[in-house]
């Protein structure tokens, strides 16, 4: 996305008194930081030969007949990518800070890491050069567990952490899986020799590599709730979007958690089961009423435990979203709903009341110049 609408975007975050932009900046699809001491994964792994078009595994807005090609036929092919510079970072972490604004980055592993690997084949697997991936999902080309690949990961926070003064550095470790590290003699040899039970514990021996050294420089590990399998890093913050489990399993063991359930929370989904209306989403649907009536602190915790709840956050993620219109689209105004939700006790939150009070709203958001969606009839 551009930096200008990076502003934009934060700009209005300050308006709702939303104070953490989580920033995910590498991914199978693309790598969008300048790391100096590894050019390749901006050279290379900044760009991609093509882009799917409609709808991955032919779900909503994808045209099969149009694309009768096959799988191969569903792309456009062409040229897309780019990054931010060291210095762009810097920029949006100061206009952030200006704001009031934290800003936490999320650098991907050991999964969602083709682009890196494409860069530096070294880092992967099979030997095999790999492109920077074309289509979206769960893709299984994973980093390696060698001492290398682990090296080349701190050399990269090592450079994140320069930029970015957050306490909390996001590792990813979602959607990692394992069927490379199961095929792989060197994998399979590596977990026998660290003394590790299977591959989730060998996914938990990169987390707890992170965390370690991120904790040896004054800051925070923070991770999707997928590194709970194979064990904890001591000092790990779980950030819990596989609904609230993850979250009540950590905070029930003593670690703090964000809660960010897919379910409801999630602004890629669509703003309606009428779907055919609707500019493309992921799939599902989290209208502007089931956000507002999210309650961040799960009924499961006791009062103690819930102390470990730092928050909740809302997630826009924009693999069928081209456009920053359309981010603008899915944000609001249920970016709005969500300001109340995790700003208001339960009590004192009314939809009725808050719908009626949203229609002044609409003129702020025009003032901004952002799209968004019309709100629905009564």
């Amino acid at each position: 996305m551009p930096l200008e609408f990076i502003k934009k975007l934060l700009d209005a975050m300050a308006l709702y008194k939303l104070n953490v932009f989580h920033w995910h900046l590498t991914d199978d699809q693309g790598w969008r930081l300048e790391i100096k001491k590894y050019p390749r994964l901006t050279e290379v792994g900044a760009w991609r030969s093509g882009t799917r078009i409609g709808h991955e595994y032919g779900g909503a807005g994808y045209d099969d007949a149009k694309h009768s090609g096959g799988i191969e036929g569903a792309f456009d092919n062409l040229r897309y990518g780019g990054f931010y510079t060291q210095d762009q970072a810097r920029e949006i972490v100061a206009y952030a800070q200006a704001l009031h604004i934290t800003v936490v980055p999320e650098i991907e592993l050991p999964g969602h890491a083709q682009a890196a690997i494409a860069a530096y084949p070294e880092l992967g697997n099979t030997g095999v050069q790999l492109e920077v991936c074309r289509h979206w999902g769960v893709i299984k080309h994973v980093f390696n567990p060698s001492e290398q690949t682990l090296q080349f990961l701190e050399d990269v926070f090592a450079e994140v952490i320069s930029i970015f003064p957050s306490t909390y550095i996001h590792v990813g470790g979602d959607e990692c899986p394992k069927d490379e590290w199961k095929a792989s003699e060197f994998a399979q040899a590596r977990i026998k020799a660290l003394g590790l039970k299977d591959e989730e514990e060998l996914q938990s021996h990169f987390i707890r590599r992170m965390d370690a050294f991120l904790h040896a420089r004054g800051r925070r590990l923070i991770g999707w709730d997928e590194i709970l399998e194979g064990g904890l890093s001591p000092n790990a913050t779980v950030h819990s979007w596989r609904g609230e489990a993850g979250g009540i399993q950590a905070a029930k063991a003593g670690h703090d958690v964000v809660m960010a359930p897919n379910i409801p929370i999630y602004l890629d989904y669509y703003q309606s089961a009428d779907i055919k209306n609707e500019p493309q989403g992921i799939g599902g649907c989290n209208t502007l009423e089931h956000v507002y009536a999210y309650e961040p602190i799960p009924v499961a915790l006791t009062e103690l435990e819930a102390k470990h709840v730092l928050g909740s956050q809302t997630q826009l993620w924009t693999e069928y979203v081209s456009t920053t219109e359309h981010a603008e689209y899915m944000l609001f105004p249920r970016l709005c709903a969500f300001s109340e939700v995790v700003w208001s006790p339960r009590d004192r939150r009314d939809f009725g009341h808050f719908r009626d009070r949203l229609e002044d709203h609409r003129d702020r958001l025009k003032v901004q110049g952002l799209n968004y969606r019309l709100l629905d009839p009564k």
